[in-house]
């Protein structure tokens, strides 16, 4: 078992706190196991569990993140503690990504870190083959945000969906390096989706015991009238007008949109800026800066607002629109809190706005029928090979993955255009290629010299590595791909439709449920613990709903006295930590409490004295202790003076380590 709290003291010698157990459990799990699923609640320290995960397993660590901004932060975060880190994102020159790429391809840089977004993972092939010529030295991929590769999921992002053929290419099949996934909400279907795709066993799935967030207190208000909400939404701005608020709207553009809302946010005097996803990544990294800073603290956003920008304080999250799914606003009512305190989340909604959310925004969030066709025609002008500039354009993003489903095309590698940019030549195999034809283009180029896309795309990589070649400009990030029909027939067809049909009737599902748990649970508890069935909490912990000093979930207001107090007289103990006696049977103690002596001491609150199935439980629980675990039982009962019993207590205990250490 690896010794963490000396490791990450080692490793992290300027952090002033420590490693909670779940985190523990997950490093060690991927450490000593194999690939690993987590999933724990936003804000609950994904980051120092892949940062301490890479210093464990050694080597280079790859991250795929879904966010510039958050790439750029992480990276200053262990920048600051002293490691080399390697970001590669769009908003970083083409031709610099090129050079310190080459630099890390030829050993002359090696990073511990390499951050990059799907998308390069997805579509580079020069990024893809500098990876390549390291791969003995990568230990560890991270996907950070793992629920985007799944197709069932609200925030599905098809680059995701490449990462395992990456991972192919890169290392050969079941060659991988160590996996780490990382995540706050999952349904059963996305978890069973992610785990065939990174070869994940069930045993190798943690789940933090408890998903709930229950320091942020959820409001649910209905309306009849689109005017009557918005009239409470703008109540609801003026109550917390000094206070960080995060606006969830959807539509970027219109009277009650992000930036129509925003507007007049700021003609009311409030300090507000919108945030979408048609905003470049500087501008999105400024509004993110204000906000964090509190030149702002009034955000308009639709969800690019999201997965994984940590802000620490803020206080509300308002939904002026209803979201797609529980997951959906779980993930994004997860944005407030994330310093621990209390907060609140409102969403309105209407019935108007469940309807625009299934027509407008679920149905036509996939292509329909004409489109498909309209976008094959120039996709499929002729069979064989071609290049396509994949990342530049959204209806093929959008439509290739039903194409590849229904067998209409294949992708065979990534690419670029052809070898026009080409100068200054000095590999002898490389050249011949250049004057093979007139028109340097990549497909012609394969016909006329009878290699693959493979070959050609590598002999140019390693020419450019090895500084045998020149570029004009860096090589477009474009796909190689197989054309199988120029034609979709009848049958094909069919297949996508209803692969689409299949998925907008599953997102209908979700939303109705969604809409079914706000009705039958207006009760704040009790829409978190229904939110966190859903997501797979174990029922008995549904009912930890009362966050400790030191970050437990417990049960009672009373348990919070306890833990607190133990917690500031220095004592080391656990809640509801698993007791085994007698022939493989189990009990949980309220509390375990572990003496600097080595004694080891159980502490129960008899809280419901007088109630039938209790004091039978309680009579059988003591019987338990004392015929297994004698003079080791401690206990408090439920009464109005328990601070001050907790205290003695606790002083008793002090007494108890302090004699047996002399």
């Amino acid at each position: 078992m690896l010794n963490l709290d000396k490791d990450f003291r080692k490793y992290f010698p300027s952090f002033d706190f420590q490693l909670k157990e779940f985190q523990k459990d997950v490093i060690n799990n991927l450490v000593e196991k194999d690939n690993t699923l987590c999933i724990m609640p936003t804000g609950g320290g994904k980051s120092i569990i892949y940062w301490m995960s890479a210093m464990e397993v050694g080597g280079i660590t790859l991250v795929v993140s879904p966010l510039t901004a958050l790439i750029a932060e992480q990276a200053e975060k262990l920048n600051d503690q002293g490691y080399e880190t390697l970001v590669i994102h769009g908003g970083i020159n083409a031709k610099k990504q090129m050079t310190v790429l080459s630099d890390f391809a030829n050993k002359k840089s090696t990073p511990k870190f390499i951050f990059a977004s799907p998308e390069k993972f997805a579509t580079d092939g020069f990024f893809e083959y500098c990876l390549k010529q390291r791969k003995e030295d990568i230990k560890l991929l991270v996907i950070d945000e793992v629920h985007c590769v799944s197709q069932w999921g609200m925030s599905f992002r098809p680059f995701y969906k490449r990462i395992p053929n990456f991972l192919d290419r890169i290392f050969g099949a079941d060659k991988w390096c160590r996996i780490l996934a990382l995540t706050a909400t999952l349904n059963p279907k996305e978890l069973k989706d992610i785990c065939e795709e990174f070869h994940i066993s069930k045993h190798n799935i943690l789940k933090q015991t408890v998903l709930m967030r229950n320091e942020i207190q959820l409001h649910t208000l209905k309306f009849n009238k689109e005017d009557e909400k918005e009239d409470k939404f703008w109540e609801i701005i003026k109550n917390h007008r000094h206070e960080k608020t995060l606006v969830y709207v959807y539509r970027k553009k219109g009277e009650r949109a992000v930036e129509g809302l925003c507007e007049e946010a700021i003609s009311k005097g409030y300090k507000a800026a919108w945030f979408h996803g048609e905003m470049s990544s500087k501008e999105r990294m400024d509004i993110i800066e204000q906000y964090r800073n509190g030149n702002i603290n009034l955000v308009f956003a639709t969800n690019a607002f999201g997965m994984g920008i940590d802000i620490k304080d803020i206080r509300n999250v308002i939904h002026f629109m209803i979201p797609e799914s529980a997951e959906q606003y779980y993930q994004e009512v997860g944005r407030a809190a994330r310093d621990g305190y209390g907060a609140n989340a409102y969403l309105l909604y209407s019935n108007k706005n469940i309807d625009v959310k299934r027509t407008h925004f679920i149905d036509r969030s996939f292509p329909t029928e004409a489109k498909l066709q309209e976008v094959y025609k120039n996709i499929g002008k002729r069979d064989g090979y071609r290049v396509i500039a994949y990342f530049d354009n959204e209806d093929i993003q959008e439509c290739l993955p039903y194409y590849m489903k229904a067998g209409l095309i294949k992708i065979i590698c990534k690419g670029f255009s052809g070898l026009t940019e080409l100068y200054d030549i000095q590999d002898t195999k490389l050249q011949e290629l250049y004057d093979s034809t007139r028109s340097k283009g990549f497909v012609r180029i394969m016909k006329a010299n009878n290699i693959t896309a493979e070959e050609l795309s590598d002999i140019v990589y390693d020419s450019i590595i090895r500084g045998k070649a020149k570029l004009k400009k860096p090589l477009e990030r474009w796909l190689v791909i197989e054309v199988t029909s120029t034609d979709i027939s009848d049958e094909q067809m069919k297949i996508m439709l209803d692969d689409i049909t299949e998925k907008k009737e599953y997102k209908h599902e979700l939303l109705n449920y969604f809409v079914k748990l706000l009705e039958d649970n207006p009760n704040s508890q009790y829409l978190h613990q229904e939110i966190a069935r859903y997501l797979g909490t174990d029922k008995y912990q549904l009912n930890r709903i009362y966050t400790t000093v030191d970050g437990n979930n417990v049960r009672s207001k009373s348990e919070v006295i306890i833990c607190d107090l133990l917690h500031a007289s220095g004592i080391k103990y656990k809640y509801e930590e698993l007791l085994e006696y007698g022939d493989g049977k189990t009990i949980n103690p309220d509390f375990t409490i572990y003496l600097p002596c080595g004694k080891k001491m159980f502490w129960e609150h008899v809280g419901m004295l007088g109630t039938e199935d209790y004091d039978i439980s309680w009579s059988k629980k003591m019987d338990i202790y004392e015929n297994y675990f004698p003079n080791q039982l401690i206990k408090t009962y439920e009464n109005g003076a328990l601070s001050k019993d907790a205290q003695k207590l606790i002083d008793k205990l002090k007494e108890v380590a302090k004699q047996n250490l002399t």
